[in-house]
C-alpha cells in the first residue's frame, strides 16, 4: 500500500464543484482566508484602484481616506458572504437559488460571469506586462498567454494549490510591496504631493465607491474557498478572518496606489508595470518585484477562473438537473473560461485605466442589489436555515424561479439609474449633486427596503438546516 507524499495531495486535482462538500473532507483553520485574501489585495490592480481616486481629482489625503471607508463597509458585505461557507459547504452562486430560485439565480449569475471574464481579462494585461518584464520579451500577446496558462493551471488544481498561492503571495506582497513604498518615500518628497487640495464630496465618494466596488465583487465566490473549512467553524472568526485579511490587503496596495498617482501622475499612469521595476532601482531587485507582481496577480487571477467555472457550471447544472460533474469536464470548463480572458486581455489592452474605472462602477450597479438579497435572506429571513437538496431540484421547495427576489434585484438595479456617474451616461440626481455617484448606497438600501418585507410574507424557510443524505450530516442548531 504506498501514501501520497504532500506533493501528490497539493497537485491532485480537486474532487468537488458545485456539490456540498461532506464533513469528512472538511479542513483547515479561518487563517487560511485571511493569507488567501490578503495575498489576493497585495496585488497591481488593487494599487491601480487606489490610483484611480486620485487620477480622477482627489487630493492622496482624501483618496485614501474614502477608499478605507469603501473597503470597510465593502469588506463587511463580503465578509458576510464568507460566513455562509462552513455552514452550507456549497459555493456561493448554488446558495443563492435558495433566493432567486434553481432556474431564477440565472439571471444575476450571467452577469457575475462577465464579470469574472473582465476582471481575468484586465488583471492578465498587467500579468502580462510582469510576465513579459522578467523574460525580456517585448510582445504583449507572449506575456498574456504564458500567465493564462499559469492560471489554468492552478484553477485546474483547485483549492489546496490556491491557498498555497495564497499565502506565497502574502509573505511576498508584504516584502515586496513594503520595500517599493521605501524606494517611493527615498525617491519623492512624498509630503509635498499630499493635502495640496481641499476636500471634494465628488471625487470622495468616487473614492468610496472604488474602494466599496472592490471589495463587493468578490461576494458572488467567497464562499468558494470558506465552503471546505470544518462546519464547526465559528461564523464570527470566518467573517473577521475573511474581512481583515481582504481589508487590510487592499488597503495596504490602494494607500500606496494613491500615493503613487500623486507623486509621479503620468509617469505611472503611462506605464504602471514597468513604473514598479524602475522604482524597485537595480536590475536584480526589479526582477524581484515582477516576480511579486506576478504571483500576487495569479492568485486573484486564479480565484475568477474558478469562480467564472463554478459560475458557468451553476448556470448549465440549473436546466440540465446535475449535481456534479467529470474531472475531464471540470477541467475543459476552466480551460474554456480562460482561454477566453485571454482572448480578451489581448483585444483589450488599450485605455487600461479608463476602462477599468468604468468597469468596476457597472459593476457595482449590478451587484449591490444581489448582496442585498442574498444576506437578508440568509441572516434574516431565513435564519441561517437552507434546504439544500431543494438548491438542486426545480420542483423542490425554491422552484425554478422566485419572481418576489427577481422583481426586487431588477427594481433594485433600476433605482440606481438616477445615480449613476458613468461615462456613457450620468443620472439626472448626480447632476444634482455635482457629479458624485451614490448609485450603490442605493442599490443596496432601496433592495433590502422593498425585499425584506416581501420575502417575510412569500418564504417559507424549513425548520432547520436540511443536508442530503449521502453526506451523513447532522444539524448542530435543531
Amino acid at each position: 500500500m504506498t501514501h501520497d507524499g504532500p506533493a501528490e495531495v497539493i497537485l491532485t486535482p480537486e474532487r468537488r464543484t458545485i456539490d456540498v462538500v461532506p464533513d469528512a473532507e472538511r479542513h483547515g483553520t479561518p487563517r487560511s482566508q485571511f493569507t488567501l485574501w490578503f495575498g489576493a489585495n497585495m496585488q497591481i490592480t488593487a494599487i491601480v484602484d487606489g490610483a484611480l481616486a486620485v487620477v480622477f481629482g482627489a487630493d492622496a489625503i482624501w483618496a485614501i481616506v474614502g477608499l478605507l471607508i469603501g473597503n470597510i463597509f465593502g469588506g463587511a458585505v463580503m465578509a458576510l458572504h464568507s460566513a455562509q461557507g462552513p455552514r452550507m459547504g456549497l459555493p456561493q452562486m448554488i446558495s443563492s437559488r435558495a433566493q432567486f430560485g434553481v432556474k431564477g439565480a440565472v439571471v444575476p449569475l450571467v452577469l457575475v460571469i462577465l464579470m469574472y471574464l473582465g476582471f481575468a481579462a484586465t488583471g492578465t494585461v498587467l500579468a502580462g506586462q510582469a510576465v513579459n518584464k522578467i523574460l525580456h520579451i517585448d510582445s504583449p500577446t507572449v506575456g498574456i498567454v504564458v500567465f493564462g496558462l499559469l492560471t489554468a493551471f492552478v484553477a485546474v488544481t483547485g483549492y489546496k494549490l490556491i491557498h498555497i498561492v495564497g499565502r506565497i503571495a502574502t509573505v511576498v506582497g508584504i516584502v515586496g510591496f513594503s520595500y517599493l513604498a521605501v524606494r517611493l518615500f527615498l525617491e519623492y518628497d512624498v509630503a509635498s504631493y499630499v493635502g495640496i487640495k481641499g476636500f471634494d464630496i465628488v471625487t470622495f465618494l468616487l473614492a468610496i465607491s472604488l474602494g466599496a466596488g472592490w471589495q463587493l465583487t468578490f461576494g458572488p465566490y467567497v464562499a468558494d474557498y470558506s465552503r471546505y473549512l470544518p462546519r464547526s467553524t465559528s461564523e464570527s472568526t470566518t467573517f473577521w478572518s475573511t474581512f481583515l485579511g481582504s481589508v487590510i490587503g487592499s488597503q495596504w496596495s490602494m494607500t500606496f496606489g494613491a500615493l503613487v498617482a500623486a507623486c509621479a501622475g503620468d509617469t505611472f499612469l503611462g506605464n504602471q508595470v514597468g513604473f514598479m521595476g524602475d522604482l524597485a532601482g537595480p536590475a536584480a531587485i526589479a526582477f524581484l518585484i515582477y516576480f511579486v507582481i506576478l504571483v500576487g496577480k495569479l492568485t486573484v487571477n486564479v480565484l475568477n477562473a474558478y469562480g467564472g467555472f463554478m459560475s458557468i457550471l451553476t448556470t448549465v447544472t440549473a436546466f440540465n438537473g446535475q449535481s456534479r460533474i467529470s474531472s475531464t469536464a471540470r477541467t475543459l470548463y476552466i480551460l474554456g473560461f480562460t482561454a477566453v480572458s485571454v482572448l480578451i486581455a489581448i483585444a483589450a489592452s488599450a485605455d487600461f485605466l479608463d476602462n477599468f474605472k468604468n468597469f468596476v462602477l457597472v459593476l457595482l450597479m449590478v451587484f449591490t442589489p444581489w448582496s442585498a438579497i442574498n444576506l437578508i435572506d440568509y441572516y434574516l429571513i431565513s435564519k441561517e436555515r437552507i434546504d439544500i437538496p431543494a438548491l438542486y431540484d426545480v420542483n423542490g421547495r425554491y422552484g425554478a424561479w422566485n419572481f418576489t427576489a427577481l422583481a426586487c434585484y431588477a427594481a433594485g438595479v433600476l433605482a440606481q439609474i438616477p445615480f449613476l456617474a458613468q461615462k456613457m451616461y450620468t443620472g439626472p440626481v448626480t447632476d444634482m449633486l455635482g457629479g458624485a455617484d451614490i448609485s450603490w448606497i442605493v442599490g443596496i438600501v432601496f433592495t433590502g427596503l422593498i425585499y425584506y418585507p416581501l420575502a417575510k410574507r412569500t418564504s417559507n424557510p424549513p425548520s432547520s438546516m436540511i443536508y442530503p443524505d449521502h453526506t451523513a450530516m447532522t444539524d448542530s442548531r435543531v
